[in-house]
């Protein structure tokens, strides 16, 4: 009893604590007795014992192990408190950890910003890595702890951070951007910067690749700002000009200061910061890049401009020229380093040929203004007091073809210092403007010539400048092949011709009826009695035709012998002219004999002169003379028919009428005649060869008389 009064007074607290433990137990304990009193009181049961105590000591353990379970269950939702106090505890003493260290920030920011003021950059950029690995290293196991409150408290502290860090970057970029001059004079500073750059780009590239936790201000990127401020720079320094001259010589001295710079600069960067950077970044391509880019848009911002012809030529050689040559990204200094052949041209293909077309159209609109002052000039010395000069042979001449031709050379020749194509562009367009100054030219004659039709003294030396003007069309003519650049293409164009062709006939034409006018009165005297009995009239328009072939003599010889066969045919003309001017019939049979007579004297004299003034005989008119006396001097009217067939075809554009005129001149056809001749003619009719040089279409025979009756007259 007093053992489980005992037992009773230890278990009380418990039992207060625990009810369930003590029923368990009392349980337990009375099976217990109850069982171990039946055992003693049969002693055959004794042998069981040991099966007993193994059973027992099993459900002892299966009351354990749920005692224990029980127990744990239950202390489970007081605990689960103390767990979240305790976890909070734990954070609080790392927060608490690091206490010291914040403390010590401030101070530190101070130090740094020291280091950064007296340019110790390395020194400066290590703490602040230490201060950013700090904070970051803080973060990130606040991160990981959830405390975001304790996350704000930290940034506070590291506020300062993001002011160093620019003004750090301030004096890097600083050092960026006098590069190329430190390079030259002291690289320290750059190379300090470099190595500062690197440093943050594997810092950036480490956290990238980590991807768990990316710190404030990261990535930073410091090595294409690097490039950015580099090439800013370069930008600057050349090609933002606020007010550039775009004048000739102004924009000349900016493109040779761009060439001096840029390969000096290039050559700087080649030779020194090359060695200054890491070779991965390509600092040479990254700078010829640079420039290249920048000049670009810079020549592209110039041509928007309404430059002159001097300007855009500078351009042109500057861009497709200059650029490669030795003397600029070609230079020997520079190679075979820098290359920017894979870069692409300065000026696009589309640019180019629209500049090249702008410079065209400024260099058509000079040489027109030249050549209006030239033809002013020419047109003023053909009223002179005084013959035009002459070259060594003795021909007249002008400076004019000599100024227009060296004129437009010099712009096809200055053009092939550029491009080919540039040269076509201004070899088509100086053709162009050759063939135009032709049109004026021939109205210049014309307004000349009209002038000298009001009074023939004016000009006074009319016909010799003629002559000079033809002598020039020739020199142009020769001339005009040279322009081509392609000596194995050198065919003068149709059009260019046919105006040089027509200049010439315009020279010839007012020679001609120069000519014409002086001839003219001799041939009103054609045909008349007085002629017939033998007038020195023909002998009159030899001296008239002799003096017109010396002046022609001053013309070179291809022109000289046109100007002879046209005055020979002109001669021929106005003489059958005035033979069908119906002033004559023959009223017998001797005043024909004697008009046949006439006719052959006639002929033979002019063809004598024409000859002698180196005309062949199949080359003149005047045959055609000869062969209408035949058709005087048959005696057989009848015979007319056939005569008449052989002469239309030797001249086939006679006309009806010419014929009935000459037949009229002879005064003895019928009317039968007349009508079998006509008849004939009809049933032959003729076609003019392409070789025939016409003589009849030009000239009009006088409509027929109509009978005009008096009042108290008789009607013929």
């Amino acid at each position: 009893m007093g053992m489980a009064a005992e037992d009773e007074r230890a278990a009380s607290p418990k039992d207060e604590e625990w009810p369930e433990a003590e029923k368990a137990e009392k349980l337990a304990r009375g099976a217990a007795l109850k069982w171990a009193s039946g055992v003693f009181y049969r002693p055959e049961k004794l042998e069981g014992l040991g099966q007993y105590r193994s059973r027992e000591t099993q459900r002892n353990s299966s009351i354990q192990s749920r005692l224990k379970s029980t127990v744990q269950s239950y202390l489970e939702g007081g605990l689960q408190q103390m767990r979240a106090l305790m976890a909070e505890h734990v954070q609080l003493a790392s927060v608490v950890q690091v206490l010291p260290q914040l403390f010590s920030v401030h101070e530190v920011f101070s130090h740094i910003l020291q280091l950064l003021h007296g340019q110790h950059l390395l020194e400066a950029h290590a703490e602040l890595m230490m201060m950013e690995h700090l904070r970051d290293d803080i973060l990130s196991q606040l991160q990981l702890r959830g405390l975001a409150s304790a996350q704000a408290t930290v940034l506070s502290y590291f506020g300062g951070l993001q002011e160093l860090n620019e003004s750090l970057a301030k004096q890097l970029w600083d050092i960026v951007g006098s590069s190329l001059r430190l390079v030259r004079d002291d690289p320290v500073l750059f190379v300090t910067a470099v190595r500062i750059i690197e440093r943050e780009e594997k810092i950036d590239d480490t956290l990238l690749l980590e991807a768990t936790f990316l710190p404030p201000g990261r990535p930073k990127s410091w090595r294409q700002k690097f490039y950015h401020i580099l090439q800013k720079t370069i930008i600057g320094a050349h090609f933002h000009a606020a007010c550039m001259d775009t004048e000739g010589p102004g924009l000349s001295r900016h493109l040779a200061a761009l060439q001096k710079d840029i390969v000096s600069e290039l050559r700087v960067v080649k030779d020194l910061m090359v060695q200054c950077v890491p070779a991965h970044y390509n600092i040479l391509s990254v700078c010829t890049a640079t420039y290249h880019q920048a000049l670009t848009s810079h020549l592209q911002d110039i041509l928007r401009e309404d430059l002159d012809k001097q300007a855009l030529f500078l351009l042109l050689e500057w861009a497709l020229r200059v650029y490669h040559s030795p003397e600029m990204m070609g230079h020997p200094d520079l190679l075979p380093e820098v290359d920017v052949s894979a870069l692409g041209p300065l000026l696009s293909p589309e640019l180019t040929d629209q500049t090249e077309r702008k410079y065209v159209v400024k260099v058509k609109a000079s040489v027109l203004e030249w050549m209006q002052r030239t033809l002013e000039v020419e047109f003023k010395e053909w009223f002179r007091e005084e013959e035009p000069e002459t070259d060594h042979q003795g021909f007249f001449q002008s400076a004019l073809p000599i100024i227009v031709m060296q004129m437009l050379n010099e712009n096809i020749q200055v053009a092939s210092l550029i491009t080919d194509s540039l040269q076509q562009k201004v070899y088509n367009m100086a053709l162009e403007e050759l063939e135009a100054f032709l049109g004026r030219l021939r109205d210049a004659l014309v307004r000349c010539g009209k002038e000298h039709q009001k009074d023939r003294t004016v000009p006074k030396y009319y016909i010799s400048y003629l002559l000079a003007t033809l002598n020039n069309n020739l020199a142009l003519s020769s001339s005009v092949s040279s322009l081509h650049p392609d000596t194995a293409c050198r065919e003068v164009p149709a059009s260019l011709r046919a105006a040089l062709d027509r200049t010439q006939k315009k020279a010839c034409q007012l020679l001609l009826e120069e000519l014409l006018l002086d001839l003219q009165p001799l041939c009103l005297q054609l045909p008349s009695r007085k002629w017939l009995s033998g007038s020195q009239l023909v002998g009159s328009m030899c001296e008239v035709i002799d003096k017109y072939a010396k002046d022609f003599s001053r013309v070179r010889k291809p022109v000289f012998t046109l100007l002879l066969t046209e005055s020979e045919l002109l001669v021929a003309s106005q003489y059958l002219r005035a033979l069908m001017q119906k002033k004559m019939v023959c009223k017998s049979e001797e005043e024909r004999d004697q008009l046949c007579d006439r006719l052959l004297q006639d002929a033979t004299q002019l063809r004598e002169l024409f000859g002698g003034l180196g005309l062949e005989r199949s080359q003149q008119s005047l045959e055609a003379i000869f062969a209408l006396r035949e058709l005087i001097c048959l005696k057989d009217p009848a015979l007319l028919s056939l005569e008449v067939l052989s002469f239309i075809t030797k001249y086939p554009d006679i006309s009806d009428e010419h014929v009935c005129t000459l037949l009229d001149l002879r005064g003895d056809v019928s009317k039968e005649v007349r009508h079998m001749v006509l008849e004939m003619m009809a049933q032959h009719p003729q076609v003019l060869p392409e070789s025939y040089r016409p003589i009849f279409s030009t000239i009009l025979v006088p409509a027929p008389e109509l009978p005009f009756c008096l009042r108290k007259g008789k009607c013929a």
